[in-house]
């Protein structure tokens, strides 16, 4: 069996992770069907599980496996490509879910780098993402560049300069980084590897730099502006358009992220948005208060957007 080529390009959706409202927030994996098809029904090809909108580092690695196969099975019916996390635990553990993930023919892998003993040098990180591709040896393989939350920062030009062919699996990276100056670099760099930037309010800008594939939490639930702003970066939009949409995706992203942290207020924000409960986030990360549910509630209305607290009321 020959590695697969990577082409995909365009909008992938970080899914949330669905737990249940118990003690242990249990998964609540009899959800990810219907969302699948949701998401298909609004044109979103391209799905990313256990990444950080999906909580990954905080699920077991069983759990984590269980999610995957949830997924597999659900995008045989929506013919969605199927990105999946498995970075963020020992490294053993990274290499079974490389393992196990190839085993159940997703589409492709996204992997943090190491987060303890951290790649301090674009050899460090070449050397680890090769030890994890040898354990999926016909899977497309992507970085996960999120420094502010890894804490490596190794600049994304230089390093795919250097990983060239010494991967064979080697596809790109998610680029999550306010930096589009490095953005750039990267995009540049080497032109068969694809760039995806992992940030709601920064498409418009991305764009117009180059970038055409977009990571972004958003898409769950306002997937419209930013199916306009790809055309954008096509050239079948004018800027005008493009700002307008770029406008109301921020918008609405500091509308729910005033009252927490990025997954803690937008699992709510998905919940309330849509008919889709995703239940509340796992410690580590908090419920936000009633309040709070409240205040967004009032601040999505006047946005435009229609909210309901039906199944969020059950949290509190």
């Amino acid at each position: 069996m020959s590695v697969t080529n990577f082409t995909f390009r365009g909008l992938i959706v970080p899914v949330f992770s669905p737990f249940n409202n118990d003690a242990n927030r249990s998964l609540n994996l009899s959800i990810i069907p219907e969302y699948a098809k949701f998401l298909a029904s609004k044109n979103i090809n391209g799905v990313l599980v256990n990444g950080t909108t999906g909580e990954g580092t905080s699920l077991s690695t069983n759990e984590r496996k269980k999610v995957t196969e949830t997924w597999a099975a659900a995008v045989k019916e929506t013919k969605q490509h199927l990105m999946v996390q498995i970075g963020g635990t020992s490294l053993n553990d990274v290499k079974e879910l490389a393992a196990h993930a190839e085993k159940l023919g997703v589409n492709s892998l996204l992997c943090l780098p190491e987060l303890y003993f951290k790649p301090t040098s674009v050899e460090d990180l070449i050397e680890y993402l090769s030890i994890v591709s040898k354990s999926a040896p016909n899977t497309p393989l992507l970085y996960y560049h999120i420094p502010k939350a890894s804490m490596v920062n190794i600049h994304m030009g230089k390093f795919l300069q250097t990983v060239e062919e010494r991967i064979p699996t080697f596809s790109g990276i998610k680029f999550t980084s306010n930096d589009l100056e490095e953005g750039f670099e990267a995009m540049r760099a080497n032109k068969r590897f694809a760039v995806f930037l992992g940030s709601d309010v920064l498409m418009a800008a991305g764009s117009t730099i180059g970038i055409d594939s977009f990571i972004m939490t958003s898409l769950n639930f306002i997937p419209e502006p930013a199916l306009e702003l790809l055309e954008f970066g096509k050239g079948n939009r004018d800027l005008k358009i493009a700002r307008t949409n770029q406008e109301f995706i921020n918008k609405t992203v500091k509308a729910i992220t005033h009252f927490g942290t990025w997954v803690e207020t937008m699992k709510i924000a998905m919940s309330m948005t849509t008919n889709l409960f995703m239940g509340p986030p796992r410690a580590p990360l908090k419920l936000i208060s009633r309040e709070s549910v409240e205040k967004m509630k009032t601040n999505l209305a006047e946005i435009g957007l229609k909210v309901n607290q039906t199944e969020i009321i059950k949290l509190y």
